[in-house]
């Protein structure tokens, strides 16, 4: 068995066809190009027990992945995160059954170090020298980390409001950064231009170019898994690009051609802020696709996305599954965000918090159902984003004495 059945790219709106095995942007029509793969072969060589037997990591599932040599896998041992029962604030806003996938303790801190590992690899085996982004910080610091890993150049530019930590990690290995007076926008277009006065670079914003995709449709996989190859009811998703909630529903698919899953896939909920939710707008309305959101801000950094590439994939992963889009606010998900670590000890980033507010919310309306099983991504960990925590505490002298206990609640 090969280590990988990767057999073409396909166009996600007209469904052409391009060589997998030379470096690929986006379609003709500038659309996302989709790996496909033998999934006939897989079925008849590979089983869900042979799963179980290997290392716990993502490239376990390395024939539904790009790299076809594993000489060129490069990984600082990224997937396999847990999937956690939340019965204390579950049971508190009426979801007994809520589960957390936590991708806070991936490498880099933040579910984009899948997407980097695959996207990095598959890069370096086709003879890439330099990666170049914008980012809204994670992603950047995650392909800044695993190019340094590779041995590979790499070219980051975010706004200039994208969080400290993620500057901190690019330049740590050795990532060429520049801030940016504006948002993702303005910095891919600075990318984008410098790409094309480089040599050996090759330009991996979100969706132009093939497998981080691939690399982050592994969370669907092992949520599958580690519910025993069943599927929850619900999946939500904090959705910026979009690139985790396409990946996951290209998973479910997958895994409904080979087999490895039957019955109803979960419903698809894209969570977004009230202050960008280019997304939720357009699924009100009905649109096929988004349009610009003006204005964009929000605490919760990593999806401030006005407009997304992939807006129509994501569009069509809710509709299809019959999930829906939601937005909140900052003030509701930075109370999420306490509320959880104050029950269960998970100090999530404020994107995850988006979902676990959505989770409320959609209780309240009885879209949710008490017995509905809910999986939320949280998709990075809280420490990496300080400011939205205030810390207000007093100071005693050497020679004072701590209070007693404030009663409990």
């Amino acid at each position: 068995m090969s280590f990988s059945t990767l057999t073409h790219l396909e166009c996600s709106r007209a469904g052409t066809t391009f060589d997998a095995d030379t470096v690929q942007g986006t379609s003709d029509l500038g659309a996302p190009l989709l790996a496909r793969y033998d999934l006939d072969r897989v079925a008849a060589t590979v089983s869900r027990e042979q799963l179980a037997s290997r290392a716990p990591d993502l490239w376990r599932y390395h024939e539904l992945l790009p790299v076809r040599d594993p000489r060129y896998v490069v990984t600082l041992g990224e997937g396999f995160t847990p999937l956690l029962p939340l019965p204390r604030y579950g049971g508190q806003i009426g979801v007994p059954g809520l589960l957390m996938k936590d991708e806070g303790l991936i490498p880099t801190g933040a579910f984009k170090a899948r997407g980097a590992a695959v996207g990095v690899s598959r890069a370096a085996e086709l003879g890439v020298t330099g990666i170049a982004m914008p980012t809204n910080g994670n992603a950047g610091a995650a392909w800044a980390i695993y190019a340094a890993r590779a041995g590979m150049r790499s070219l980051i530019a975010m706004p200039v409001d994208a969080p400290e930590i993620t500057r901190a990690e690019c330049v740590v290995s050795g990532a060429e950064l520049y801030l940016v007076d504006g948002l993702i926008g303005d910095a891919g277009r600075l990318v984008a231009a410098a790409v094309t006065e480089r040599g050996g670079y090759q330009e991996v914003s979100t969706l132009k170019e093939p497998y981080r995709l691939e690399g982050k449709k592994t969370m669907g996989y092992e949520i599958v898994e580690q519910l025993g190859w069943q599927s929850p009811d619900v999946i939500l998703y904090p959705t910026g690009g979009g690139v985790g909630i396409i990946g996951i529903y290209k998973a479910l698919l997958e895994m409904r051609e080979l087999g490895w899953l039957t019955g109803d896939l979960p419903r698809l909920v894209a969570v977004q802020a009230a202050g960008c939710a280019p997304i939720v707008a357009a699924f009100e309305r009905g649109l096929p696709e988004s349009e610009p959101f003006p204005d964009a801000h929000t605490v919760a950094f990593g999806i401030t996305v006005p407009k997304a590439l992939g807006d129509f994939l994501v569009l069509d992963a809710v509709r299809q599954t019959g999930g829906t889009a939601i937005a909140v606010t900052d003030a509701e998900l930075l109370a999420a965000q306490e509320s959880l670590a104050r029950a269960e000890g998970a100090f999530v980033c404020p994107e995850g918090a988006a979902c676990f507010a959505a989770v409320g919310q959609l209780r309240e309306s009885g879209w949710l159902a008490e017995n509905d099983r809910v999986v939320v991504l949280n998709t990075g960990a809280g420490i990496k984003y300080p400011d939205t925590v205030r810390v207000e505490v007093p100071t005693l002298p050497a020679d004072g004495r701590i209070p007693a206990p404030p009663a409990a609640h």
